[in-house]
């Protein structure tokens, strides 16, 4: 049986074609910063978003908890959405990596707007942490993909610089938000101190994430880095698929959207959904009436071959990918209408 796994984006493997970058990078040892491949991607990244510089690690978790602890000292706050990766899918390592509290928002599917950022930055009070730093998410994962355009990002951003407080995106699918939105990604230096982009969801490739900000940041990045375990060496052969993955399947992340709203589609007109978030890039999120348990709904799925995850209580995601062909769209699409119950019954 073939297997169309919905996942996530992160279980995307690598083309011939991105083997093969990766089979003729050329390395050297990054702890000295002397893999030409590692560079390369470092400055392309950096430059796609109007940056200085660029800091190559393992995973967005590593590039994100960087980040928080170079913006922050022990005893001061990072405002987030209550959603937020950084708060709900780093194990705690705010905490953990920075001691620093956080101030949760309740947004509207994932997002902030800058009145609520305002209204939680931290008065000058000995009981209260200083608030050092606001992170949002772009897309938004429990938001079901929602993105922020750029014009609210400039709002959000003048906020932060309005309290001399940083703003760090956590830009794990920055690229499917751009593709949405038609924003240009030169622009966000503009109003981000730092970024963290992934290279191994919608792009397809199998490890890394890239860190973005001031020489000076990247600088102090790379220190923490280090000290997190993260200094890799010959890593060249990643960051080549990571290269082939910026120059190569951006444009395409389009297709993943057009797949994710043909299944919102069907959703919305099937007996058993209670409700559909909205579709706007490529993470499907919805809300299962009292027909089925969502794990007896998952399990449904996999014995037609379909792997997906169950997302809270009755709710369950899917999320296309490069791995996701039109024969097993088509596939995904029968079986959801198939589990109707007037279909069921026949």
């Amino acid at each position: 049986m073939q297997i169309t796994d919905l996942r996530s984006d992160t279980v995307t493997k690598p083309t011939p074609e991105m083997l093969q970058a990766m089979f003729a990078a050329q390395v050297g040892d990054d702890v000295y910063e002397e893999d030409p491949t590692i560079n390369a991607l470092e400055q392309k990244a950096a430059a796609m978003f109007g940056m200085e510089a660029g800091l190559f690690c393992p995973s967005g978790t590593m590039t994100n908890q960087i980040a928080i602890k170079a913006h922050t000292e022990p005893l001061t706050e990072v405002i987030c959405d209550v959603t937020a990766h950084i708060y709900q899918y780093e194990g705690g390592g705010i905490m953990f990596n920075s001691a620093a509290s956080v101030a949760l928002v309740h947004g509207e599917r994932g997002k902030m707007t800058p009145e609520q950022v305002e209204a939680h930055i931290r008065p000058d009070n000995i009981h209260y942490p200083p608030t050092r730093l606001v992170a949002l998410e772009n897309t938004c994962n429990k938001g079901g993909g929602a993105y922020y355009t750029l014009d609210e990002i400039v709002a959000i951003s003048e906020v932060c610089k309005r309290h001399d407080i940083a703003l760090h995106l956590d830009g794990a699918r920055v690229f499917n938000a751009l593709v949405a939105s038609g924003d240009d990604g030169t622009s966000y230096g503009n109003y981000f101190d730092s970024i963290s982009i992934c290279l191994s969801k919608g792009l397809g490739a199998p490890v890394g994430s890239v860190l973005l900000g001031s020489k000076a940041f990247i600088k102090k990045s790379r220190r923490i880095r280090k000290v997190l375990g993260g200094g890799m060496r010959q890593a060249g052969y990643l960051a080549a698929a990571g290269l082939y993955a910026l120059e190569n399947n951006i444009s395409r992340l389009q297709e993943d959207h057009r797949k994710a709203k043909a299944m919102e589609e069907v959703l919305l007109q099937a007996d058993y959904v209670e409700r559909v978030l909205p579709v706007e890039t490529n993470i499907v999120i919805f809300q299962l009436n009292d027909r089925y348990k969502d794990a007896e709904f998952v399990a449904a799925l996999a014995e037609q071959g379909i792997r997906a995850s169950s997302f809270g209580p009755q709710m369950i995601r899917f999320v296309t990918h490069l791995d996701v062909s039109d024969e097993m769209q088509q596939h995904v699409l029968q079986v959801l209408h198939s589990l109707n119950k007037q279909q069921v019954e026949a």
